[in-house]
């Protein structure tokens, strides 16, 4: 599962390689940023991404943020709520969920449920070979059930 993590940019521009993408700056700072941060918006990328890359716009934040999701080498995360994507480093054979609070959208990796991919079966897959299934538990965190029940 994602962990924060420090990575070099000798490592992201490996990884950028062996996608057979071309190595920018501005594709290793998001590659590392992810690194650091999963489960970040393009908007959150694109402010941590800045420091290191000044100039760089937010359309070229999305851009990257495709390319690197065609190669494979980040994932999209669709959450229930519709209203943002977010984005990690994806992992060769990582199979996990994510848990994301209701009130303050915090969002947290969770062990696959069963444990190999695609985790869950349909009950009818209408002649389509899965690939993955993405689950979702909606919660309430810890420390917003305490600031609840301070209220």
């Amino acid at each position: 599962m994602h962990r924060h993590q420090q990575i070099t940019p000798a490592l992201a521009e490996d990884a950028l390689r062996r996608a057979n993408l071309r190595v920018t700056a501005q594709r290793v700072a998001v590659y590392r940023t992810l690194a650091e941060h999963p489960h970040s918006s393009a908007d959150v990328v694109f402010s941590q991404v800045r420091e290191s890359v000044p100039g760089i716009a937010l359309p070229s934040v999305h851009n990257v943020l495709g390319d690197l999701v065609s190669a494979d080498l980040v994932r999209r995360v669709s959450l229930p709520d519709g209203d943002r994507a977010l984005y990690e480093l994806a992992e060769p054979a990582d199979n996990h969920h994510h848990v994301q609070c209701v009130v303050c959208g915090s969002v947290q990796d969770v062990e696959c449920a069963v444990g190999h991919a695609p985790c869950l079966t349909p009950s009818d897959n209408h002649g389509m070979r899965v690939l993955e299934a993405t689950v979702t538990f909606r919660a309430i965190c810890s420390e917003c059930e305490r600031k609840q029940q301070q209220q």
